[in-house]
């Protein structure tokens, strides 16, 4: 059997399912006396839930069909990206250390390629080269160790970091690494990728009411069962309780978050975050919580989120503002929390007819 992404602890697991369960049960529209005709599919992969939310087309659906070819279609994307089967086209090339073309498959080319794009566009915000970063401060699959790294073991995991070391050719479709030791880790931006997939599945046999999902990164089609847009909820960042801090009605789009407040460790009362500046080769520290992007793909919101959530509230805004790029940030200010939404993510909710 193979394994895919293990990016969620099962505690992290069982609380994104009651989100999501929250989220669908939000999204579906039942009011009292009016037939609910949604369904709802569900399943696992890449180390997370996934799930689905439908009005069937007006031929009717197969139900177990459908989940069968959703499964098969996630399992493809993991055969190919996931870092955690031996056997995935990125495990292969990441385990060689030959710098020369490795071919591979036009859908990782493709993915690999959005990355570096939004590299370039946030400075180098996402890298999906950083991996060995995330291992030397113990958010990898390696144990933390006992001390926090040393200046000199930053400046030599960093050495085998940096996008620009990524070489991409797309015809035919091939990569290269210009240093033996890089690793490519698609994680920040695959779920959304899938997401897209599924997306594009049910579009094919002709479902246009949907909600898709993918550890909780979503691509959002047409309305819900009575007839409003679908209700999306944003979660506070709080660290020990789950609680809704807004909801948006959405409608034809997908939406990616980003977050810094479940995922750290204390260390000599210094709090040290999982996401980690590529550039300084340290856990980011500014006061950003989270980061929402809404996209037309999930793939691009989620690499957004990611890198917006590395630059933090300031640059992340700047960033926003030039390029038209639709988010929401929470920001720890004090006691309280501060909401900023670009002008992009404004005119769009704005938009949506309820």
């Amino acid at each position: 059997m193979r394994r895919g992404w293990r990016i969620f602890s099962m505690e992290r697991r069982i609380d994104l399912l009651i989100i999501v369960l929250f989220l669908l049960l939000l999204a579906s529209g039942c009011q009292p006396g009016k037939e609910d005709k949604t369904v709802h599919i569900s399943g696992l992969t890449m180390g997370t839930t996934w799930s689905v939310a439908l009005l069937p087309p007006p031929g009717g659906t197969d139900v177990v069909e459908l989940k069968q070819q959703l499964q098969q279609r996630l399992e493809q994307i993991n055969s190919l990206m996931s870092t955690y089967d031996p056997e995935s086209e990125l495990s292969r090339f990441n385990n060689q250390t030959s710098t020369d073309w490795f071919a591979i498959s036009a859908e990782t080319a493709e993915v690999i390629a959005l990355s570096l794009e939004i590299s370039r566009l946030t400075g180098g915000a996402l890298d999906v080269s950083v991996g060995p970063l995330v291992e030397l401060w113990g958010f990898g699959a390696r144990k933390r160790g006992e001390a926090l790294p040393t200046e000199e073991e930053i400046s030599e995991s960093l050495a085998r970091v940096g996008y620009e070391n990524i070489k991409l050719r797309r015809e035919p479709a091939a990569v290269k690494k210009l240093i033996p030791q890089l690793r490519i880790d698609l994680s920040a931006i695959a779920k959304g990728y899938a997401v897209d997939a599924l997306a594009e599945l049910l579009d094919r046999q002709g479902i246009q009411n949907y909600l898709v999902e993918i550890g909780g990164e979503l691509q959002i089609s047409g309305r819900r069962n009575d007839g409003g847009a679908w209700q999306i909820a944003i979660e506070k960042p709080l660290e020990e309780v789950r609680e809704v801090a807004t909801v948006f009605p959405l409608t034809d789009t997908a939406l990616a978050t980003s977050g810094n407040y479940r995922n750290f460790y204390l260390e000599n009362g210094q709090r040290y975050v999982h996401t980690l500046d590529p550039v300084s080769g340290k856990p980011i520290r500014h006061k950003l919580a989270s980061a929402t992007v809404l996209d037309p793909t999930c793939a691009r919101a989620d690499a957004l989120a990611t890198a917006l959530m590395v630059l933090g509230e300031e640059k992340g805004r700047e960033i926003c503002e030039k390029n038209r790029i639709a988010a929401y940030f929470l920001i720890h200010e004090n006691e309280s929390i501060e909401v900023y939404a670009s002008p992009a993510f404004q005119k769009f909710v704005s938009e949506v007819k309820p």
